[in-house]
């Protein structure tokens, strides 16, 4: 980092703007799955700016894109005809497995919640909205109030009123204990009663796997047992598939489709990957509830021509080289390897995940109490072997969250894994 920009950062941005590590670090530039920082060191990369950087870092098709678009025209707005917006907003319908699709793109995942809250609310004329404990939906006013994660949540204000469900955690809390079945069950009976002491709410949002929650789950299938309740009611499903879209999970091209036995959500939302740093999020849902909306509205820069063409490119990338299919198999050996190392170490409590979707929660030896100092300090002895990875939990937990670029190579995967393992060796 340059000796002053640490303090110049302070000195013009807020208090609250979260650093990870001691010595914070500036990245300037990438290749593939590895980054350089300013002093010439180079890491490789287990968290993509935040499951951000999909595809690789510097991924030359992605790259023309952007140059060939912005040498053309970067930017219009919606109140113009934009062909890369209606050529990704096909592709995304055909992919997404709603029928008779609408997009609407936006700059960010939270953007995109936010729009998904303001179509179900107008839809259902409710203001009541479901949402699961340990969730994250964003940083807007509307965001936060239906994040069900105390560490993300920094007001109790809010337009909606917010019911938590629970389900999102599987292996704590009341009905931890019980097998899938059980704990499936009980969630839908809880589900069930809470609706019966509440005027009927607009919809349940929910991440497939919640992601700054620290990647954790609910049995498959739990979403398809509450959409059947949900479904007899009206009330609709959105699917925040802001961080598990894309292939990203492996074995399914979005997360909900592991819940997917009644049919797709009503609504699904993205951001992340798509643009591979590019700022582009959007939301998919029927043509009836996505047009419910009796008001203008336009976007200045959700769907700018520059943005489409790096979402363009990057989708297929994706698809041409199965990078869905790479998740699944390098992710797979990826999560015994860790789970492996796990079982020698007394503070690890659970390796979870799915596909390059991997949680490793951190617990003080011997007991079920959250050991947020341990994953700062693995983070620290990670970033020292050379391996940048991320961090989150909730429900007083603390877990390591290890998501890279899709085309991670199995050699890399060992690479990763070897360090990871010194690190939490270390504490």
């Amino acid at each position: 980092m340059t000796p002053d920009l640490f303090g110049r950062h302070r000195a013009v941005l807020p208090d609250w703007l979260a650093l990870y590590y001691e010595d914070p670090l500036e990245i300037t530039h990438g290749e593939g799955r590895h980054v350089w920082d300013a002093a010439g060191n180079k890491y490789l990369d287990f968290f993509g700016g935040i499951l951000t950087t999909m595809t690789a870092h510097a991924l030359p098709e992605v790259a023309k894109a952007v140059g060939e678009q912005a040498g053309r025209i970067l930017h219009s707005s919606t109140l113009y005809l934009n062909r890369p917006m209606v050529e990704l907003a096909e592709r995304v319908a055909c992919l997404s497995g709603i029928p008779d699709a609408r997009v609407f793109f936006t700059t960010s995942g939270t953007e995109a919640n936010d729009t998904a809250l303001l179509l179900a609310t107008a839809y259902r004329r409710s203001n009541t909205i479901l949402a699961m404990r340990n969730s994250y939906h964003g940083r807007s006013f509307s965001a936060v109030g239906i994040t069900g994660n105390r560490g993300w949540s920094p007001t109790s204000l809010s337009p909606l009123q917010t019911l938590y469900v629970h389900g999102g955690v599987r292996t704590r809390g009341p009905y931890a204990h019980l097998d899938d079945r059980e704990f499936t069950d009980a969630c839908v009976d809880d589900l069930k009663d809470l609706l019966g002491h509440t005027r009927a709410p607009a919809a349940l949002i929910a991440e497939p796997v919640q992601g700054v929650g620290g990647f954790t789950s609910p049995p498959d299938g739990l979403y398809a047992a509450f959409r059947e309740v949900l479904h007899e009611r009206g009330i609709l499903w959105i699917a925040d598939e802001v961080q598990t879209g894309w292939g990203r999970t492996g074995e399914h091209f979005w997360g909900w489709q592991a819940h997917g036995q009644n049919g797709p959500p009503d609504i699904v939302t993205f951001a992340k990957g798509i643009g591979n740093g590019m700022s582009v999020g959007g939301v998919v849902a029927r043509a009836e509830i996505m047009n419910c909306l009796d008001a203008n509205s336009i976007s200045t820069f959700g769907g700018t021509q520059v943005t489409m063409a790096a979402g363009l490119a990057n989708l297929a990338y994706l698809l041409e080289h199965d990078l869905q299919g790479n998740a699944r198999r390098v992710g797979g050996l990826l999560l015994e390897r860790l789970r492996a190392v796990a079982a020698r170490v007394p503070h690890v409590r659970e390796v979870r995940g799915r596909g390059l979707m991997i949680g490793v929660e951190l617990t003080r030896p011997g007991t079920d109490e959250a050991a947020p100092e341990a994953a700062s300090a693995v983070l620290e002895e990670a970033r020292a072997g050379g391996l940048l990875i991320g961090k989150g939990g909730g429900h007083d937990t603390s877990a390591l969250r290890i998501a890279p670029p899709m085309s991670l190579t199995v050699a890399e995967a060992e690479e990763g894994a070897a360090i990871l393992e010194r690190a939490l060796r270390s504490i």
